[in-house]
């Protein structure tokens, strides 16, 4: 067996497995759907018949609700996801001037990747953190006051990061 195949057989196998576990549950899609994300990184659309079938779903029912929630990635992330918050405090306070410079830094746009896979970038829309905004996240740690200067350094902190941060 190829590699790939290897990997659909693997995945399919960690969808039945939590599936078994979630299925019975009320509103097994959604608890299904994050347990997916969380053990493979993202939701490979392979393993979407397999979820709508387990389910009793359409593929199309499965497939809307992932495209709906932002938080779900159909696609692998890069090394770090880089939040960016757009709730009004953050937007008032530079945050437009971060989100551009971002974009245009990383040369992508809101949930895409940068293509040596390194920074995903994502839009937030409340970080909790608003009497220091503009504010971004990177797995667990919150930087405030952030600005095009800063939003650069924190990028070089992250180039050299060994640690994959999600």
């Amino acid at each position: 067996m190829n590699e790939a195949a290897s990997n659909l057989s693997d995945s399919l196998q960690t969808v039945n497995d939590i599936a078994s576990r979630l299925a019975d549950k009320p509103g097994a899609l959604l608890p299904i759907l994050h347990a997916t994300q969380a053990a493979l990184g993202f939701i490979p659309a392979e393993v979407v018949p397999r979820i709508a079938e387990l389910l009793n779903l359409s593929r199309a029912e499965v497939h809307g609700v992932i495209s709906f929630y932002h938080f779900f990635r159909s696609s692998p992330s890069g090394k770090h996801v880089v939040q960016i918050c757009r709730a009004e405090s953050c937007r008032a306070t530079g945050g437009l001037v971060l989100e551009r410079h971002a974009r245009e830094s990383l040369k992508i746009e809101f949930n895409q990747t940068t293509p040596d896979g390194q920074i995903t970038l994502t839009p937030v829309f409340c970080l909790g953190n608003c009497a220091c905004s503009p504010s971004v996240r990177v797995g667990d740690a919150i930087y405030s006051h952030m600005d095009p200067e800063k939003f650069d350094q924190l990028l070089d902190q992250l180039a050299k990061s060994p640690v994959d941060v999600k």
